[in-house]
This record gives C-alpha cells, sequence and structure tokens, in this order.
C-alpha cells in the first residue's frame, strides 16, 4: 500500500515492482487453468491454447520473480504504487489477449479484447459469440470479474493516496480511527473480496432460479456484480427476453455500482450507511428521475405500453448510468430525443469505490455544490460559504482536484475523438466511442458500434487508441494527473 510519507521522497524501487507484476502474472496462468478445464469438459481442443498461453504465462511471470527476490523487504510508496498499477493492467492485459489469438484474432484485436475485459468496458470485435468454445467466453468473464475486483482495489486503496480527482475524500487509512472502516489495508482487501464473492453467488443463483442456463448464470454474474457488460450471446439480454432475468441484472448493477466500502460497513452492523451516503442517494435518485422520465416520453412517443416501457428504459437506462453496458434492445431506434438522453447518460457513471466507470457521482455533486456557492458569491459577496460533503467539510484541494478531473476527463475524450476522426471515422461515432471508451462503457451510438458495442469494423489504428482510452478511463486518468505534478518525480 502506497505511504503518504514516501511522496516524492525517494528515487523509484524497481525491484518491487517487478517482483509483484511477476506474481501477477502467475496469477493469470493459474486462471487460464479454469477456461481450459471447461474446454476439456467440452471435448473442444481450444483448450491446447489456454495450456500454451499459461506455460508462455507463467514462464515470464516466474522468471521476473526470481530475478526480483530478496531477503531485504519491500518499500513501497506512491510512486510505486502508480507505476505498479498502471504496468500491472498493461501487462496482464498483454498476456490475457494469447487465449484469443486461437479463435483466429490478429494481436491487435486480442489485447482489444482482453483490455476491454479488464478494464470492464464490455466492447468486443468479436461477431458469432453464440459459437464461440465456452472455455473461451467464460475466459472473457472472468478477466471482467478479475478486473472489477482490481478496480475496487485501486479505487480504495491506491487513488486517495495519490489525491486524485477528489478521491482524497474517500481515504480510509486516517489519523482519527473512527473514521476507519477496517484498521489495515489487507482486512480492507479482504473484506471487499468477501463482499464480491458473496455479490457473484447471490447473482448466479438468481439468474439461474429465473432461467438462464447455468453456465450463462455464472458468465453473466461475473459480468453484472463488475459491471462490466460481456455477454455469452451477441443479442446481449435480448436473447433472454425475461423480465425477471432483466429486474435480477438491474439489482445486481446497481449494487455492482454501490460503493463496497459501504457494504462493508454494513456487514460490521451499520445498516444505515447506505443511506447516509450522498453517492448512494444521488446515483439512486438520479436513476429514478431520469427512468420516469425515459419511460413517460417512450410510452407516448412510440405508443408502447407503460409497463413495456418501464421495463425498456429501466434496464437500458441503468445499464449506461452505471457503465455496465449490456442492452435489451437497440435504444438508438427509438428517436433522436433518445439517443442525445443516452450519449448525456454515458458521461454520469456510479459511485466512488464501485466498480463503474464514467466521471462518478460524488463528482458531479462536488461540481453542483461548487456551483452553487459560486453562484451565491455572487449575489452575496460578503457571505461565508463552506462546502460540506457527506456531513464532513470539505479538505481544500478537493474542490480543485474535481475540477482538474472535469477538466482533462473531457480533454482527453476530445483528443480521441480528434483522433479517431483523423483516422477516417464518422464524427459521431468518433465521439461517442471515445465517450464510451474513457467512460468504460462499451456500447456507443455511431455507425460502428451501437449497443452492441462491437467495434471489429473500425481499422487497427482505432482499436488501439481505444485501448489506450479505455485504460486511461479506468484508471480514472490518474496517469495524466501524476504527470502532471513535477513534485512527484522529484
Amino acid at each position: 500500500m502506497p505511504s503518504a510519507t514516501n511522496n516524492g521522497a525517494a528515487l523509484l524501487q524497481l525491484r518491487p515492482i517487478v517482483f509483484t507484476l511477476g506474481l501477477l502474472l502467475c496469477a493469470v496462468a493459474a486462471a487460464m487453468a479454469v477456461p481450459a478445464i471447461v474446454d476439456v469438459a467440452d471435448g473442444n481442443d481450444h483448450w491446447r491454447v489456454f495450456f500454451a498461453s499459461a506455460v508462455l504465462t507463467v514462464f515470464i511471470g516466474g522468471l521476473m520473480v526470481l530475478a526480483s527476490m530478496s531477503h531485504e523487504p519491500f518499500k513501497v510508496g506512491i510512486k510505486e504504487g502508480f507505476v505498479l498499477t498502471t504496468f500491472s493492467w498493461l501487462a496482464t492485459a498483454a498476456f490475457a489477449a494469447v487465449p484469443f489469438i486461437g479463435v483466429g484474432l490478429s494481436y491487435t484485436d486480442a489485447f482489444f479484447e482482453a483490455m476491454s475485459g479488464l478494464t470492464t468496458t464490455g466492447s468486443t470485435v468479436i461477431v458469432g459469440l453464440d459459437q464461440l468454445p465456452r472455455g473461451l467466453l467464460l475466459w472473457r468473464a472472468l478477466l471482467q470479474a478479475i478486473g472489477g475486483f482490481g478496480i475496487v482495489i485501486t479505487a480504495i486503496i491506491i487513488l486517495p493516496f495519490l489525491r486524485v480527482g477528489g478521491m482524497q475524500l474517500f481515504q480510509t487509512e486516517r489519523p482519527d480511527r473512527a473514521e476507519k472502516v477496517l484498521p489495515r489495508a489487507g482486512e480492507l482487501v479482504t473484506a471487499a473480496a468477501g463482499i464480491y464473492l458473496t455479490l457473484l453467488v447471490a447473482c448466479t443463483a438468481a439468474y439461474t432460479a429465473f432461467g438462464m442456463t447455468l453456465f450463462d448464470a455464472v458468465c453473466h454474474a461475473l459480468t453484472t456484480v463488475s459491471t462490466a457488460g460481456f455477454s455469452t450471446h451477441d443479442q446481449s439480454f435480448e436473447f433472454f427476453a425475461s423480465p425477471s432475468i432483466e429486474v435480477t441484472a438491474i439489482v445486481f448493477m446497481i449494487l455492482g455500482a454501490l460503493p463496497f466500502v459501504m457494504f462493508i460497513r454494513v456487514a460490521h452492523g451499520d445498516l444505515r450507511a447506505p443511506w447516509r451516503d450522498a453517492q448512494v442517494r444521488g446515483l439512486l435518485m438520479f436513476l429514478a428521475v431520469v427512468v420516469l422520465l425515459m419511460t413517460v416520453w417512450l410510452s407516448s412517443a412510440r405508443d408502447i405500453a407503460v409497463i413495456d416501457a418501464l421495463r425498456l428504459t429501466a434496464f437500458n437506462v441503468t445499464s449506461i448510468v452505471t457503465t455496465t453496458g449490456f442492452y435489451s434492445t437497440d435504444f438508438t431506434q427509438w428517436g433522436t430525443f433518445a439517443f442525445g438522453m443516452f450519449f448525456i447518460l454515458m458521461f454520469v457513471g456510479g459511485c466512488s469505490g464501485s466498480t463503474a466507470g464514467a466521471i462518478k457521482i460524488y463528482r458531479l455533486q462536488v461540481a453542483g455544490m461548487l456551483t452553487r456557492s459560486y453562484l451565491l458569491h455572487l449575489i452575496s459577496p460578503n457571505r461565508v460559504i463552506t462546502l460540506v460533503y457527506n456531513g464532513r467539510r470539505l479538505p481544500e484541494d478537493v474542490p480543485f482536484s474535481v475540477i482538474a478531473f472535469l477538466a482533462i476527463y473531457m480533454a482527453t475524450i476530445g483528443v480521441f475523438t480528434v483522433v479517431l476522426s483523423a483516422l477516417g471515422i464518422d464524427f459521431v461515432t468518433a465521439l461517442t466511442t471515445s465517450t464510451s471508451a474513457v467512460s468504460t462503457i462499451g456500447p456507443a451510438l455511431g455507425e460502428f458500434a451501437g449497443p452492441a458495442g462491437n467495434y471489429s469494423a473500425l481499422p487497427a489504428a482505432a482499436k488501439w487508441a481505444l485501448s489506450v482510452a479505455m485504460l486511461l478511463g479506468r484508471l480514472e486518468l490518474f496517469t495524466v494527473l501524476v504527470l502532471f505534478r513535477p513534485e512527484f518525480w522529484r
């Protein structure tokens, strides 16, 4: 875990970074055994691809571990945490991509698929999911589950110490023990893992109870709780055409978008924690208002029964806002109002400390507070305004961090929009795919990538650009933000 006392005070230590990356690759190799076993059980020769991939991955990972082993204790500070977090995503995606080559994908497409999975984006370059080996379908789902848990740990341990984008609001290791969820980071990770596993099991059981096969239930639970969006079918949830399955998905998409620290507090007896959290209240109220608005509009404008309109809007709005990316219908066919509304929803996101991406509810809430205080100051210049969030006064650096994040977030989308446009992609596709990638949603609204989030028709250069955008979005742009801090490198 990063130490706040090590910020800029020492040279970057490479040994713990190499050692940890090596262990991570060995873990990835071990995970490849699961889909290999499924393929063996199915009598599918694709297990050989997983076996070869695992051997390559564990060989490289093992060499890294052996080369960096030492009896001296590791000292991991903020610099190491920053570099390790970034390269963990890159190294994992690079090796997790190898099994996809076995079904005929180029390495560009395979890396895109792996990065999309690990960042829980949900964009895909694969057409014909229903015909893929079950082992590979499970591997896609496993990548999203692994990535989702990594995102939670990054959000509750790494980012608060880097003080990025207002995340210092959620720093759990405070001098005041009353503000701690658990006394040590290791216990926090263990508790988060327990919550994550519990949600996965509950979601699998619910999907199975409402008619999914066990395999589909497992795969969709892995990608629902991680708010990720990979499906085992090209039609996503439209394939099931089941209201009960869609309601189950809505519930667990929302649960995946809530702060995991809140779940830990509830598990320790604080049953009122969800209602005291401004993020949770904000997300639920926002979803309720948007779903109600869209239901009324869809029912009246498209002459659809209210109950059917509610079902369609609740599922697809929740999927986009939580950055999951499932779909139950092609909502781009609803008309220009829906098109514009879904584009705006791509920026919102869930709560901090969850598996959801995009801007996040708390940043929008802080931005709203700042706007209100500015307007009040214009009306009454002598008024003393204190900004309070979740019953606690905002630290002085939070407003600037949030505004800086929002500025860089929009600028990043702008840059990737220009890059994709320069590659010959139409503006709407360039803008919405860039937004989708940075927000880690999956579906876009353009010519090449509709609700299915299939990017197979994009040129290779665009896929590499979007892979970078997905990585930046999942790291909450802290790579860019930290690079702008000269003191970090001194």
